[in-house]
């Protein structure tokens, strides 16, 4: 018993000594951890508030290297990749537009460098691209030169922006190909009758076609009509902003076009297209030549995010009590308020505006393809109460459509670029049963008690995907199509108060149909082609005010809530991107599609260019 008792206590000793020393361990490495996370931390807010300095004769490079939205974070964690622990170019269409304007006013700065490839931003980034066009137009008038340069080579939306410069340079071995512009649809129809899966379908509007990928395997000729008129009035907008620059014939592009033909840049360059095919070496000589330094002397640059941190419109602006705020609807409209999308507290954005009495206008930046429309008219109401009390503005992005259009129709001017897809006035039902998948491939049977008719209303949902165990019955269909009916009226009688229409006029040109921003204004859906500095300056005047500051809404997250949300869903997002590659895109619009149930107004499509 003496040596058990002995045994048992150097055992218990030794257990203890190496309990404690693993309990001291982790105790050390989560302290030195959470030391190590509050010191990042503090390093990336010290950097992000660091002042740029710009020196004399300096050029501001423009690099738009990453996706574009409509407002840039001032939040540290927005922009850093977690798994690499890099940043990412921060960059906010809001701050573009304030660096350019800011640019042509400073004198430290003697011109702009575009050194660009592709711009990315929503559907097709062709009003994007359009406004920072303007902007640039725009910087000229300072008498400031701007030149352009890739060299990877331009796609067609770059070179589209890259004509607006004084001189555009290339590499001398990347040509320019121009193939104009086209819009595919997938169809998933025989996919899903192979899987076992029925979509059931409700709509209003022979144009509402987000649903044809489930129930068809090629365009419908509407829906077929309206793609080829916005591809070519969009188009034709490329084209002519590009002869216009150029001095080159619209017919002359086209037929180059037509050709699809890789051409040397040195053919490109006699044809007018490029002013210089150089490397880019020599593209900094051309620059110090620009900015009156001599070649061998260091050539100041100036990169456009850390320009934005120098300065900003809305930080460096002195006080006012008259405000405009600028409310961003951005992405689609769902049940809740992301930094990706639109919920039902953007109207609270909107309200807190309204009930400000120092705010005088409200500018609504509405860059969305629609969604929920439950949320469109949660939030179409707040923007009908605050039109009732001060001047409200819409602003269109990229996209304004469907649900994007339903919570703009009630301001008092609508602002879009001519390149702007609006309109999709329509509302639409979608629902996937799966009666033939759950029983007859996974032998999965379900059986019912209820207390009344239709309490097993749309069927049960066995699998961990919205599919449901049995299609929609007749009764339910027409219930189902009854509510749409119904919506679709509200969604008129919306458009029709707001743009003083009849029931008539509208149901012509509504019916689903998209629209760009130059055909809308034709038909009365839009009031004034231009962008984001149009909609404040006519904000500005209905309130009558020639000094005032510019106020954002929503408020953004504190760099806590962002950091938990990159350390949760962001960072997932960014692992799939990274395994999936190209796939990723695809994935996406399958997750598309099957969180596209229930009632919805949304934009039938999304629109990519080459």
């Amino acid at each position: 018993m003496a040596i058990f008792g002995k045994n048992f206590i150097i055992a218990m000793k030794s257990f203890l000594k190496y309990t404690l020393a693993t309990i001291t361990g982790f105790l050390v490495v989560n302290i030195f951890i959470f030391i190590l996370f509050f010191i990042l931390v503090g390093a990336i807010l010290t950097f992000s508030n660091q002042a740029v300095s710009v020196q004399k004769n300096s050029v501001l490079i423009i690099r738009l290297e990453s996706p574009i939205n409509d407002r840039a974070s001032d939040n540290p964690f927005d922009n850093i990749d977690f798994l690499s622990m890099s940043t990412l170019p921060n960059l906010g269409l809001n701050k573009i537009l304030a660096s350019i304007e800011y640019a042509a006013l400073d004198e430290n700065i003697k011109g702009i460098y575009l050194n660009i490839n592709d711009i990315q931003s929503t559907f097709g980034a062709l009003a994007t691209t359009q406004e920072i066009r303007n902007a640039l137009q725009k910087f000229k008038e300072s008498g400031k030169f701007i030149y352009s340069y890739s060299n990877l080579g331009y796609s067609q939306l770059g070179y589209y922006l890259a004509t607006v410069a004084d001189s555009i340079f290339v590499n001398p071995e990347t040509p320019l190909t121009l193939s104009g512009m086209s819009s595919n649809v997938t169809f998933y129809k025989e996919t899903l009758e192979k899987l076992g899966i029925q979509p059931e379908i409700v709509k209003v509007g022979k144009f509402k076609s987000a649903v044809e990928p489930f129930i068809a395997t090629e365009m419908s000729e509407a829906n077929r009509e309206q793609i080829k008129k916005y591809l070519s009035t969009s188009w034709n907008n490329i084209v002519k902003a590009i002869s216009s620059s150029r001095n080159i014939p619209a017919d002359s592009i086209n037929a180059l076009t037509d050709r699809l033909d890789f051409y040397t840049t040195q053919q490109l360059t006699a044809w007018g297209y490029f002013d210089n095919a150089v490397y880019e070496d020599q593209m900094l000589t051309f620059l110090k030549k620009a900015c009156g330094i001599e070649p061998d002397q260091r050539l100041h640059q100036v990169q456009l995010t850390d320009y934005q941190n120098a300065i900003s419109a809305f930080e460096n602006q002195p006080y006012h009590s008259n405000k405009i705020a600028i409310v961003y609807a951005q992405g689609e409209i769902g049940l809740a308020q992301t930094p990706k999308s639109i919920g039902p507290d953007l109207a609270k954005s909107i309200r807190k505006a309204r009930l400000d009495n120092n705010i005088k206008a409200i500018v609504l930046r509405v860059n969305s393809p629609g969604g929920s429309a439950l949320t469109s008219d949660i939030i179409w109401r707040e923007v009908h109460l605050a039109q009732q009390e001060k001047p409200v503005i819409v602003s269109m992005g990229d996209v304004a459509a469907s649900g994007g259009y339903y919570i703009s129709c009630a301001a008092d001017t609508i602002v879009a670029e001519p390149t702007t897809l609006t309109g999709s006035i329509g509302i639409f039902g979608m629902f996937f049963s799966g009666e033939k998948l759950i029983q007859d491939k996974l032998g999965i049977h379900s059986d019912i008690v209820k207390t009344n008719k239709h309490s097993d209303f749309g069927g049960t949902y066995p699998l961990p995907i919205p599919i449901s165990s049995r299609p929609l019955s007749t009764y339910e269909k027409n219930v189902l199509q009854n509510y749409v009916n119904q919506g679709y009226e509200t969604f008129l009688s919306r458009v029709m108060a707001g743009r003083n229409m009849t029931h008539d006029q509208l149901d012509a040109i509504a019916q689903g149909r998209v629209w760009t921003g130059e055909d809308a204004q034709q038909i009365g859906l839009v009031d004034i082609l231009g962008g984001l500095e149009d909609a404040i300056s006519i904000a500005a005047n209905k309130a009558g005010i020639d000094q005032y500051m510019l106020v954002e809404y929503p408020t953004l997250k504190n760099p806590m809530e962002e950091l938990l949300y990159q350390l949760s869903g962001g960072i997932k997002a960014q692992m799939l991107q990274e395994e999936m590659g190209p796939l990723y895109s695809t994935w996406q619009e399958i997750k598309e599609i099957t969180s596209q149930q229930g009632i919805l107004a949304r934009l039938p499509f999304n629109l990519t260019i080459n």
